[in-house]
């Protein structure tokens, strides 16, 4: 596919208001950067999944989509089929398009694990993962696979977790491994940041954040300020776009 062709090949990204995305200008960057004059990669921002197959109607030879938040789990009815391990997981956020139809992959939890490992020490065995969405169980199959023991915070406990107003001081101290998968303080509300108490994190603890814009969220400056470590989401997103890029080569 790496071959320049005739005709225009496309790629995107299916979301909702994802104008501010990472994924247009890597993929824009990388195809310059390979020569692939006839490569584009599109923003397809749907308002609603049911605009899903209007992007087949007005953009022709899509070749591969990526899928953000809020698609990950409602893309799956449109698929045709998904590997292993985005069945596993239950949320897709790669799109190959095949002789046999739509597969689903989910390269989310390749990138995650990819951009966490050299982070993790000994003592991080126990997680919170915050928020209960497409992400989250992309991170929650990476941490069941490293063998780290993980609750779910949410503001209705779902999935058997708490709820964000059960988090004590005690619990905070017990997970010391902390990943923010949910929107709060997501550009422009870069003020926001979850609600936990963050009194008890120290020099022990791994902050970890999927959002990469703002660069530096209000979650890992608070974090930071109590010497915990912190990561935010881009270098996963960048492993994930190219583990992407390898499956619509494969």
């Amino acid at each position: 596919m790496e071959k320049t062709e005739k005709h225009k090949v496309n790629f995107g990204l299916v979301g909702k208001d994802i104008s501010y995305s990472f994924s247009r200008g890597y993929f824009k960057k990388k195809f310059n950067t390979l020569g692939l004059t006839n490569y584009s990669y599109n923003n397809f921002d749907l308002q609603s999944i049911s605009e899903f197959p209007t992007i087949f109607e007005n953009t022709p030879n899509i070749q591969g989509i990526n899928v953000t938040i809020p698609y990950k789990e409602e893309v799956i009815p449109f698929l045709d089929d998904m590997d292993v391990a985005a069945k596993k997981i239950g949320a897709v956020n790669t799109i190959k398009f095949t002789e046999n139809g739509m597969i689903g992959y989910n390269t989310d939890a390749y990138g995650f694990q990819k951009s966490i490992e050299p982070f993790l020490k000994n003592h991080h065995k126990k997680a919170l993962i915050l928020g209960t969405g497409g992400a989250s169980k992309a991170i929650a199959f990476v941490l069941e696979e490293l063998g780290i023991a993980f609750s779910f915070v949410s503001r209705n406990g779902k999935n058997k977790g708490f709820k964000y107003q059960q988090i004590t001081d005690d619990i905070i101290s017990q997970h010391t491994l902390i990943i923010n998968c949910s929107p709060v303080g997501t550009f422009p509300n870069i003020e926001e940041k979850p609600a936990i108490p963050y009194n008890s994190i120290n020099k022990e603890h791994l902050l970890f954040d999927l959002i990469y814009n703002p660069e530096e969220t209000a979650f890992l400056a608070t974090g930071k300020a109590n010497d915990a470590t912190i990561c935010n989401g881009h270098r996963m997103l960048e492993f994930q776009a190219e583990k992407s890029w390898s499956i619509w080569n494969q």
